[in-house]
C-alpha cells in the first residue's frame, strides 16, 4: 500500500538537445513531465512509497511515460491505457529568455479520466492523496472525477496544489478551483497564482478565501513560503540556489513538505524540507533532479537562522 498516491496527467516531454533559438533546434531529448508524477518521483527519492494514477495512450509515448516514472520507484499499477486517445505532449522551448512551454494535450488519454476511475482504487491505508488544479481543467469528466474525490468520505489526508495553467482554462470556469481547494486538507498555492486566479496574494487574504483546509502553504517564489495552520502563520525564507531552471520546483517543494508532514515534524522543519527538495529541481533542466546529500539535508533542517540564510546551493554541490 503506498504512503502517497498522486493522481494527474503526465505527458511525453521534449527539451532541446542543442543550444540556439527553438526554431533552429533539430535535436531534442525525450523525457516526461507532469506535476503529480513529479511529486511521486520526489517522494520516492525521499524514501516513501508512492503510487501514480493516470491514463496514457496505447502508443510509444505512453509506454515511455509509464516506464520512466516506474524507474523512480513509483507504483504505476493504477495507470490505465486508453486505446483511442493519445498520450499528451509537452515541449520546453529553452532559449536565452527562459523556458517557454507548449502543451499538446487536448483530447489526450488523461482528459478521458472520469469518476469511475476511483472505483478501481484501494485507498484504505493510503496516507496522502495528492492532486492539483490541472486535472479539473482537462475536461468535464476530469472535473467530475475531482469533485467525487473531494466529496467522498476519506481516511487519508487530501493534498491539493493549485497549479494554475491559464491556457488550460480557456472556455472553462476557473471558479471551481476555490471549491476544490476548500475541500482539501493541505493546499499549496503560489502567491503569483492566487493573484491571477483570485486577485489576492498575501497569505492572510488567501487564508480568508480558503478558511477550511487545515494547512495552507503559500509559495512566494525565491523569497520563501508561508505556512498558515491553526493559530500559526510562519514564513520561512527560501535557500539561495544556483538556479538552472525553475520549472518543477513547486512540485518538488510539495513533495518535501508532504514527506516532512508524514514524519510529524514542526512547521519550520516542514517548510525547510520543502525548500531543500525544491533546490534539487532548481539545479537542473529536468523536473526531477539529483538529491542533495542526506547529511546536508538533515543539517539544514535544524540549522540556525543565520546558517540557513548564509547557505548557498550550487549546481554541483551544497
Amino acid at each position: 500500500m503506498p504512503d502517497v498516491l498522486c493522481l494527474g496527467e503526465t505527458m511525453a516531454m521534449f527539451v532541446p538537445a542543442e543550444p540556439g533559438p527553438p526554431a533552429e533546434v533539430t535535436t531534442w531529448h525525450r523525457t516526461v513531465g507532469g506535476a503529480e508524477s513529479n511529486v511521486a518521483c520526489h517522494v520516492a527519492a525521499l524514501g516513501l512509497r508512492p503510487a501514480w494514477v493516470s491514463a496514457v495512450g496505447d502508443d510509444a509515448f505512453g509506454t515511455a511515460v509509464v516506464s520512466t516514472i516506474a524507474s523512480f520507484g513509483v507504483d504505476v499499477s493504477g495507470v490505465t491505457v486508453d486505446p483511442e486517445r493519445p498520450t499528451g505532449l509537452y515541449v520546453k522551448e529553452r532559449d536565452a529568455s527562459g523556458s517557454p512551454v507548449r502543451y499538446y494535450r487536448r483530447g489526450s488519454a488523461a482528459s478521458g479520466m472520469a469518476p469511475a476511475l476511483l472505483d478501481g482504487l484501494v485507498l484504505d491505508g493510503v496516507r496522502v492523496v495528492h492532486t492539483s488544479g490541472i486535472t479539473p481543467a482537462l475536461s468535464d469528466s476530469c472535473l467530475a472525477l475531482m469533485r467525487r474525490l473531494m466529496g467522498a468520505p476519506r481516511t487519508f489526508t487530501l493534498s491539493f496544489d493549485l497549479n494554475w495553467r491559464a491556457p488550460l482554462w480557456t472556455g472553462r470556469d476557473p471558479s471551481v478551483l476555490r471549491e476544490l481547494a476548500s475541500a482539501a486538507d493541505i493546499v499549496f498555492v503560489g502567491a503569483d497564482e492566487a493573484k491571477l486566479v483570485w486577485d489576492v496574494e498575501e497569505p492572510a487574504r488567501i487564508r480568508a478565501l480558503l478558511p477550511a483546509p487545515a494547512t495552507l502553504v503559500v509559495k512566494q517564489g525565491a523569497a520563501g513560503a508561508t505556512l498558515v495552520e491553526g493559530d500559526t502563520e510562519l514564513f520561512q525564507p527560501a535557500l539561495t540556489v544556483d538556479v538552472v531552471e525553475p520549472v518543477g520546483a513547486g512540485d518538488a517543494f510539495a513533495a518535501g513538505f508532504l514527506w516532512a508532514t508524514l514524519a510529524g515534524w514542526s512547521p519550520r522543519r516542514r517548510l525547510r524540507a520543502g525548500h531543500l527538495r525544491a533546490a534539487t529541481a532548481l539545479r537542473t533542466h529536468h523536473d526531477v533532479g539529483p538529491s542533495l546529500p542526506d547529511a546536508y539535508v538533515y543539517a539544514m533542517l535544524d540549522a540556525s537562522e543565520a546558517e540557513w540564510a548564509a547557505a548557498y546551493v550550487t549546481g554541483e554541490s551544497s
